[in-house]
């Protein structure tokens, strides 16, 4: 998919918006109207490393699982995630959330997100409607981030590790 580039400003500053997105279990939030059952792939959520395999609800999709990880944070200024989606995971995928300031106290956030499909046939399925319904569902996703940071509700459920809170190592006897 060639990339696809969605701008939104948020009236937060831009720290702000920065702790929030560098936390990858937050983005469960905003997108799970059509991201769902969220498993984080490590205890620490937060900045480069961090990632999550989760499930997309595209009508008609037989390989449905994907996953994302941090691999680059500028702090307060760019975050980008790489990942994997599609028939055995060979559909390469680069997401990239840019903050610049805004006027007053805002935040610009910019996010492109673009695709490399391996085969013909998933150049094929990604053309039969999977840019469009990305582009829908990524542009409410930024709507729902900004109701979140500015006024606090529409919040969706944030995934937590399986297993419960993990207990420290030291002091444990075998």
């Amino acid at each position: 998919m060639d990339p696809v580039t969605f701008s939104i400003t948020i009236a937060r500053p831009r720290e702000q918006v920065f702790e929030y997105l560098a936390d990858i279990a937050n983005h469960a939030e905003f997108t799970d109207h059509y991201i769902v059952d969220w498993h984080l792939t490590r205890e620490d959520t937060y900045g480069h490393g961090a990632g999550a395999r989760y499930k997309l609800k595209m009508r008609f999709n037989r390989f449905p699982w994907g996953e994302s990880t941090i691999v680059d944070v500028e702090p307060h200024r760019r975050i980008v995630e790489v990942g994997r989606t599609g028939k055995f995971n060979r559909v390469r995928t680069l997401g990239v959330y840019t903050l610049d300031p805004g006027p007053g106290n805002t935040t610009r956030l910019t996010f492109t997100f673009e695709s490399r499909p391996k085969t013909l046939s998933d150049r094929l399925l990604e053309s039969l409607g999977g840019r469009g319904w990305f582009k829908r569902k990524t542009g409410r996703a930024m709507r729902r981030l900004r109701s979140i940071l500015e006024e606090g509700h529409g919040r969706g459920k944030r995934p937590t590790i399986a297993g419960g809170p993990r207990k420290p190592a030291t002091g444990f006897r075998i």
